[in-house]
């Protein structure tokens, strides 16, 4: 939320400096999004008078001017506004300065033969408006200012402040709001509401709701004979430096009122009524075109705004483009109402709207400020537009019910840490709105519909007492050597996690909700928010690969080459979460080279090979995995697997993914992927904090070699554990280093060699004993149909 230092001190009474409010704004919880003075760029430009002014001799449109700015010479300048004369006083940039309107910086340049030098200027090129039919004319008595910065002269050194709002945070959704919390913290005093008396006369118009869960209550007036045209400048000032255009009066003023006050508001043309204003719940395919120029579509769970003609305005969102104010108005009804948050936010969602009303309803406006709110827009109608006021008209009654809350002051000591004095716990609480009895008794205002308990009440009186408060406080520990704390599933996945950078994967930290979108893909979400933030952040991920994905995208959208990515986070099933590790592997796996030839790109082993030597670093038992086919519907067919202990227990999947699912993450080229469940791990218990000395075996090892003859559809990962489980306790070690296929092997078959490795554990190895292995190897090779390859 943007608003300038002076509207600040409109509510806070403060000698405080602007660097000691933006700390305070952010030690409170307003964290400070952005700081920027408008002078800062108008600071160049000077007032000044035309003395002379003549003729182009080469331009009939063209005049030429003398500029006197203060400087010790006047300067020529070629003029081509309408309203350029002499004696006229203006703004004036000088040769070197930035024209932020036109995005150029002035330098002397020749227009029609003839010198020019700096340039009078217009409100757009100053980004002061958009007059652009001729330059700024100053009145006669800012001569006295010639040669002086034209942001001094306007007062334009007025600082604006860019907040971030949290969204339990519905009361600083307005100036006076973030006024209140800065006086609570005694940088200032806060200075009381103004409302002025509005003299009414008449009956109220005829407004009613129909609809007592989507609008409570709906309050009305109207004000006739009133004249439309601008707001005032110092309403107009104060909505720019919120990032608000002013269009007109009557509309300016219903921003003002919800920007200061956070109370939004819509105004009415009577002229284009017909009849009375009802809430009422929309009907199903009911159509409004609103104050955007869109057409929506509506339903029956939808709250709208309707006269006898039909619905005019989405009550709480945006009004409608058919009886929106003109400057022909005349008469208008003022609408204050107050709007169900779950209702807003369920309908914004649903027609994809976002507006400032909507961002305060769906948080919770105050339900006691419509008497007050509904007044102070009627005030500044009357006084800038003049007119007549007729009553109020209340229909309904606003959810005014407060609740109160029992509180100990030594809770803040308790959960806070911080030991604060009862009494100053007293008035920072009351300095926040809140009532506190002689019991503790305390009733939360109206404005505060996030606070809830003790525990909130604790959180307000350590924000506002500042968090650098709490002291730094050491955990209790024993003398001597610490015991150790972390978990066997903790030591595993720390192990697994350094496997993975240790091998060159770079750790990624990606948001656990994705959308929908990117959820369908692995099977969509089980667990989605009724009310995100975003479309974007609404499922809870089923997979970490969507985020991993979308990491490695923008990666290679600027120009990363090789992406090597893991990241370590829980998926969210329909059970439970589950603790995983996820890798991307994506474009070059090896950058071409003289010797090597051209670039090489990852396939499904390159991921299999990462996800075997992780789970070896997490005390997998790698040796006893078995191999399956097809690792799910996000992977290519026939190039994924998944590594399981037994048919059931499933350690990892990877595999190259499938081409539709890279293109709609906007992946180019083949990814490869793989995710270890680190919870299906079976993990050791620790048995102590010291692990044994390595005691290198004092016999020196033995390798023998086998070639089999296997049918050709037999994984070879299964003749391997075969072979190597042919004698636990000699033989150490398997693995396959050749594979042959052809014609002298017969067909439908294929010949694996396997090296196995025999530790000697009491004695030598003698040519019996390896015989004896040796047909244990052959025989448990057997069992799979192998034979001996001659």
């Amino acid at each position: 939320m943007k608003f300038s230092l002076s509207w600040l001190k409109a509510h806070l009474e403060t000698e405080a400096s602007l660097t000691e409010i933006t700390d305070k704004l952010t030690d409170i919880g307003l964290e400070l999004e952005g700081l920027e003075n408008p002078a800062d760029a108008l600071n160049p430009f000077r007032v000044a008078k035309v003395i002379e002014a003549g003729p182009h001799p080469n331009a009939d449109k063209l005049q030429l001017l003398k500029v006197d700015d203060g400087s010790s010479e006047p300067w020529q300048v070629v003029c081509g506004a309408p309203n350029a004369r002499k004696d006229m006083i203006g703004v004036f940039g000088p040769p070197g300065t930035y024209i932020p309107g036109s995005d150029f910086t002035l330098k002397p340049a020749k227009i029609r033969d003839v010198e020019s030098f700096g340039m009078m200027c217009s409100a757009r090129e100053l980004e002061l408006g958009d007059d652009h039919d001729g330059i700024i004319e100053l009145p006669a008595d800012a001569e006295s200012a010639v040669g002086s910065s034209y942001a001094d002269y306007a007062q334009l050194d007025d600082p604006v402040i860019d907040v971030a709002i949290t969204p339990n945070r519905q009361d600083c959704m307005g100036v006076r709001g973030i006024a209140r919390d800065l006086a609570a913290t005694g940088i200032g005093k806060l200075k009381p509401l103004a409302v002025d008396t509005v003299k009414r006369s008449g009956d109220g118009p005829d407004v009613r709701t129909e609809n007592d869960e989507g609008c409570p209550a709906f309050y009305g007036c109207t004000v006739s004979g009133l004249t439309n045209g601008s707001a005032p400048d110092w309403m107009q000032a104060r909505l720019k430096s919120a990032g608000q255009k002013p269009i007109n009066a009557l509309v300016d003023i219903t921003n003002y009122v919800m920007l200061d006050h956070g109370r939004p508001l819509h105004v009415y043309d009577v002229a284009k009524l017909n009849g009375g204003l009802v809430a009422r719940k929309a009907r199903a395919g009911e159509k409004l075109t609103a104050l955007n120029d869109k057409e929506y579509v509506l339903d029956e769970t939808m709250t709208v705004i309707a006269d006898d003609n039909g619905a005019h305005d989405i009550g709480g969102i945006m009004g409608g483009a058919d009886t929106g104010s003109e400057e022909s108005t005349t008469e208008v009804l003022i609408e204050c109402a107050f709007f169900d948050p779950a209702s807003i936010a369920k309908t914004g969602q649903k027609l994809m709207l976002t507006s400032d009303a909507r961002q305060r309803f769906e948080r919770g406006v105050d339900p006691a400020f419509l008497d007050q709110g509904i007044d102070i827009a009627t005030a500044l109608v009357l006084d800038i537009c003049g007119g007549t006021a007729s009553a109020v008209t209340r229909a309904g009654t606003p959810p005014t019910d407060t609740r109160t809350i029992s509180y100990d002051p030594a809770q803040c000591l308790t959960l806070g840490g911080i030991n604060v004095a009862a009494d100053k716990q007293k008035s920072l609480l009351e300095a926040l709105g809140f009532t506190v009895d002689g019991n503790w008794q305390v009733t939360v205002p109206t404005w505060r519909r996030d606070v809830a308990g003790w525990q909130d009440l604790v959180e307000e009186i350590i924000r506002i007492e500042g968090l650098d408060a709490i002291p730094s406080t050491p955990l209790p520990r024993q003398a001597g050597v610490a015991k150790p704390t972390a978990s066997p599933e903790q030591l595993a996945e720390r192990k697994a996690r350094r496997a993975a950078a240790a091998r060159g994967l770079n750790e990624t930290v990606t948001w656990s909700f994705i959308s929908e979108k990117e959820a369908a893909p692995f099977g969509g979400g089980t667990w989605s928010l009724a009310n995100p933030i975003s479309e974007d952040l609404k499922v809870m991920r089923p997979s970490l690969l969507p985020g991993l994905l979308a990491a490695a995208q923008r990666n290679s959208d600027r120009g990363a080459s090789s992406i090597r990515l893991f990241e370590v986070g829980r998926r969210y099933l329909e059970s439970t979460e589950h603790q995983t590790i996820g890798l991307i592997l994506a474009g070059e796996n090896r950058a071409r080279s003289w010797h090597a030839g051209s670039a090489t790109k990852y396939d499904a082993f390159d991921a299999k090979a990462e996800v075997l030597a992780i789970l070896e670093a997490a005390g997998a038992p790698t040796g006893k995995l078995m191999d399956f086919s097809e690792a799910g519907d996000h992977y290519h067919p026939g190039q994924s697997g998944t590594l399981r202990l037994g048919p059931k227990k499933i350690l990892a999947a990877y595999g190259v993914l499938h081409p539709s699912v890279a293109k709609a993450m906007g992946l180019k080229g083949t990814a490869v992927a793989a995710e270890i469940f680190l919870d299906a791990i079976p993990v050791k218990k620790a048995k102590g904090h010291m692990r044994e000395a390595f005691a290198p075996p004092a016999l020196q090892a033995v390798s023998r070699d086998f070639a089999f003859i296997v049918d050709a559809d037999l994984p070879a990962g299964d003749l391997v554990r075969a072979v190597k489980g042919a004698d636990k306790k000699l033989i150490v070690g398997a693995r396959l280093f050749d594979l042959f296929e052809g014609a002298s092997v017969g067909e439908g078959k294929k010949s694996l060699a396997v090296e196995i490795t025999l530790q000697p554990i009491d004695a030598t190895l003698i040519e019996e004993d390896l015989k004896a292995v040796s047909d244990k190897v052959v025989a448990g090779a057997a069992k799979l149909g192998a034979a001996l390859r001659g």
